[in-house]
């Protein structure tokens, strides 16, 4: 049975299409980003929130592939003609994640200085067209680097430089752009120019043709450097106060190196980006930027173990706690919350958890790091304002140091891939303690169940590394609020 898990993991590490190495264990999300780093494309206006904002929502790509026989930007292991992007936004006075980028703020004068990474989503799939035979995959990366933004009435003057952190392309890109803001009352237009020049290293690694991949149709190529230029325009439209809708396009002409390339047959690529975003929290205040320290009070800790389960997150919510069929194994860990928005109904917390997955010798142990915002109710006695219970459901993002081995298993099943990082959910249902015990030491603590769970949203999103499928845990826990 164990050299059997042994040959699963050799297998599924061959498909694993996802970066291994992407950093989500910090204390902010890694955002999502354009088909072309620094395609100002992708960008909505939540750099403009007050600090300590925490905001979700979701975008589509829709846009062309330059490369031969490939429509659209989308992967071949979906039949969907675009890519979903979910977005996890955060702005801190030092930390933040605006959709496009994430990273750290150095400098917040009259000339603003970054350091952020970006994932680059550029790609070839081979498997996509016989015509890619013998042709190497173009792989996606992580990239990081600086920038430095001017902004005045003028409009807004940005410079960035980014550099391969993975060692795929082992290029760099610069990127200058121009962007003006006009806004009236709830709508803002946004059109850009951008110029940008990627080096030779990048251009020879997506679209070179190797002598080791060159046949009869397929002749020898080596790109140089490249300089184009792009065009955009974004909007968007807050439909509520936190509410935000936006609609983004771009357009550019390919630089002549890379439509001489015989991997390409486009001479102009067009990108759209359409989706929406849930801006929240207490120190979040559409008309002003001011920050409400007096919000800023509650805490809470929670400590939580339980088993792998067999159903799914739906499933157990219905009561199916049964363990999984195909291994057994748990998880353990702590999770550290913060109030965001003390609401009439609903409150909403962001929460950070450290969970350690314990693999009962299918393979070594690992820690799991899961970021997320949870909207938390509570229920009361109709006959007195006594609480009785809290459900809570929380959305966000998970980062695994190893794949567990119960999505292994699931995936191989299937013949589908695995991904470290993978989008997140979270419910929990807990009653008070005080309920049962009166004492000072367990007033607002609560004891409970929690359901956690792993997956890929159904294979549409690249970011998530087109998984189909994830983990569930059952589990119980003890929380108190400080």
């Amino acid at each position: 049975m164990k050299r059997l898990f042994s040959n699963i993991q050799k297998t599924i590490k061959q498909k694993n299409l996802v970066l291994q190495s992407i950093i989500v264990s910090s204390l902010f999300f890694i955002g999502p980003l354009t088909s072309y780093a620094g395609n100002n494309v992708t960008q909505i206006p939540f750099s403009h929130s007050a600090p300590g904002s925490v905001g979700l929502g979701a975008g589509f790509r829709f846009g062309e592939s330059p490369y031969k026989y490939i429509d659209t930007l989308s992967s071949d292991m979906n039949e969907n003609n675009s890519d979903l992007v979910p977005l996890y936004l955060y702005e801190g006075e030092y930390i933040f994640s605006h959709g496009t980028s994430a990273g750290v703020h150095l400098w917040k004068e009259n000339i603003a200085f970054d350091a952020l990474v970006q994932y680059r989503f550029d790609r070839l799939e081979t498997d996509a067209d016989e015509f890619y035979v013998g042709v190497n995959n173009r792989q996606q990366t992580l990239e990081g680097g600086f920038s430095a933004a001017a902004k005045s009435n003028w409009g807004d003057l940005t410079l960035t430089w980014l550099s391969d952190l993975q060692s795929r392309h082992n290029g760099y890109e610069i990127d200058l752009t121009y962007q003006y803001n006009w806004k009236n009352n709830r709508w803002s237009v946004s059109p850009f120019v951008s110029l940008i020049y990627q080096n030779q290293e990048l251009t020879q690694y997506y679209f070179e043709v190797s002598e080791q991949e060159s046949r009869g149709d397929l002749s020898v190529y080596n790109p140089d450097s490249v300089v184009f230029s792009r065009i955009g325009l974004n909007t968007s439209y807050r439909l509520f106060d936190h509410w935000l809708l936006f609609a983004n396009v771009s357009f550019e002409n390919l630089a002549d190196e890379i439509k001489n390339s015989p991997l390409v047959d486009e001479s102009s690529l067009a990108t759209m980006y359409l989706g929406f975003s849930y801006e929240f929290g207490n120190v979040f205040q559409p008309s002003s930027n001011s920050i409400n320290l007096s919000a800023i009070k509650d805490w809470s800790w929670r400590i939580h173990a339980g088993y792998t389960a067999e159903s799914t997150f739906l499933k157990v919510h219905q009561g199916e706690f049964k363990r999984s069929d195909d291994v057994d194994t748990y998880l353990a860990g702590l999770t550290l919350g913060k109030l965001l928005n003390d609401g009439d109904k609903i409150d909403f917390w962001g929460k950070f958890s450290f969970n350690r997955r314990l693999e009962n010798d299918y393979q070594d142990n690992f820690w799991e790091y899961n970021a997320y915002v949870m909207a938390m109710g509570t229920g009361y006695s109709p006959w007195s304002n006594k609480e009785l219970f809290r459900y809570g459901f929380g959305f966000g993002v998970s980062y695994a140091e190893q794949i567990p081995i119960i999505e292994q298993v699931k995936q191989a099943k299937k013949g589908a891939n695995t991904a470290h990082f993978l989008n997140y959910m979270e419910a929990q249902l807990d009653f008070p303690i005080a309920n049962f015990f009166e004492h000072k030491s367990v007033k607002d603590c609560y004891i409970g169940l929690t359901i956690i769970h792993r997956s890929g949203i159904f294979a549409t999103s690249d970011l998530l590394g087109n998984v189909s499928g994830g983990s569930d845990v059952m589990a119980g826990h003890l929380e108190c609020k400080r």
